[in-house]
């Protein structure tokens, strides 16, 4: 993918697009299927880089992986085959890549170097690195903060009761990866919902894990081995963001996708923009898959709390659809954008304020005072700094205004390899 593109209005855009699956299962099916004592089969797995990462540093491991042409990926796993790899682990541009691994190799006896790219090297790791010293493993980073390169070595891991300090289904995920090895029950507890990606999918592979039936935050894994299983991967709902939000701020709108993976925690941007006034029909499928079209609409602000979607991936989308609307929306609580691929709350309000619109941070709120249509929108020229999602936001706010210059675009292969090519398909 190229570094640099421009991106050309449209005043209307219509049709159907198909999101890769969903990028957050895809990581923990392949790391599952490594585990998995057997052989276990991936259909419809992102196929962007962040998870051929994660695929490639399994195989490092000692998994088998078989990615034969229009066939399922196909992994042979299971604890005796793998081992401490001789090469450094390379998550690239992959947080969840990194602390996913951290968690999987500190049960596995050696030593394992995890490196990334320059962004990723600046984003802490402290949060995983904390809990997994306390649960025998030695893990080592650079300063307070744990930053890349790592080195994980793998101990007899002990059972652990942790109180998770912020939503990250990213911390959560690789205790539980790390409890499988345990010698005991590792018990967490969150301080709200996040994503149950893991917790889903181990059940699914034998594992016993169960819930608090009087708190659901509280979850306790008791340790096991890990049943193969064939995964089927939905349609990422994180990724329909982009193309809905221009469907919505489009002069003529009418854009739809199907198949996507449709869980509370996913998906509540949708009813952000619902409150914003976005015309959206939504429907599930036999399968429980969601299904989604947008129309274009007039938007209004709104207030966000970073509670409606956990993982704030939405925000620089939403940021797009804010400085289209009517008033002024104020994002509460979103200081954990700084520690994203980029610092995702400056160049959030970069991208906003090169459309034209007036923002400007608060602690950690981000308030956005919008123009009242995305034909106000000035040319953008941005950096989006490596970041695919700063990236296809501003190709959103490019197409829907009057047009864009984006430098950095060529991180957007990390997620959503097609994005320009499905992105013309709706003009």
């Amino acid at each position: 993918m190229v570094d640099v593109v421009s991106i050309h209005s449209s005043s209307q855009l219509a049709g159907h697009f198909k999101t890769p699956g969903d990028k957050s299962i895809s990581h923990r099916a392949v790391l599952l299927g490594a585990l998995g004592e057997g052989i276990s089969t991936i259909t419809g797995i992102s196929g962007g880089e962040d998870v051929a990462r994660t695929l490639r540093i399994v195989e490092q491991l000692g998994a088998s992986v078989d990615r034969s042409a229009d066939q399922p990926i196909r992994i042979e796993g299971g604890r005796h085959r793998l081992s401490a790899a001789d090469e450094p682990l390379d998550c690239g541009n992959s947080g969840t890549t990194m602390r996913l691994v951290m968690g999987l190799v500190s049960g596995l006896k050696g030593t394992h170097h995890l490196i990334g790219d320059a962004s990723l090297s600046r984003r802490p790791m402290d949060r995983v690195a904390t809990p997994l010293r306390e649960m025998g493993a030695l893990v080592e980073g650079r300063g307070e903060q744990v930053l890349p390169p790592l080195t994980v070595t793998g101990a007899p891991l002990h059972g652990l009761t942790y109180d998770i300090p912020v939503p990250s289904a990213q911390v959560k995920s690789a205790l539980l990866l790390a409890g499988l090895f345990a010698d005991s029950a590792v018990s967490l507890r969150e301080v709200s919902p996040t994503r149950p990606n893991t917790e889903e999918m181990l059940a699914l592979c034998g594992v016993a894990l169960e819930r608090n039936p009087s708190n659901p935050l509280e979850m306790t894994l008791h340790p096991g081995l890990v049943q193969p299983h064939d995964w089927s991967i939905p349609g990422d709902p994180s990724q329909a963001a982009f193309f809905l939000v221009a469907a919505l701020l489009a002069e003529s709108g009418e854009v739809g996708c199907t198949s996507l993976y449709g869980d509370v925690t996913r998906i509540g941007y949708l009813k952000v923009l619902d409150r914003m006034g976005a015309r959206l029909i939504l429907s599930t499928d036999d399968n429980g898959s969601l299904a989604v079209t947008a129309l274009s609409s007039q938007l209004r602000a709104t207030e966000i709390d970073a509670r409606e979607i956990p993982s704030v991936d939405e925000v620089p989308i939403l940021a797009i659809a804010a400085a289209a609307a009517e008033g002024t929306t104020r994002f509460r609580d979103v200081g954990e954008l700084r520690i994203k691929e980029s610092d995702r709350f400056a160049t959030s309000l970069a991208l906003v304020q090169g459309l034209g619109a007036q923002a400007w941070g608060e602690g950690d709120d981000l308030v956005i005072e919008g123009l009242g249509s995305a034909r106000q929108f000035s040319p953008l020229e941005i950096d989006a700094h490596g970041d695919h999602r700063v990236a296809m936001a501003a190709a959103i706010g490019g197409v829907v205004g009057n047009g864009a210059d984006i430098s950095g675009f060529d991180a957007v292969a990390t997620s959503y390899p097609d994005f320009l090519e499905q992105l013309e398909g709706l003009r």
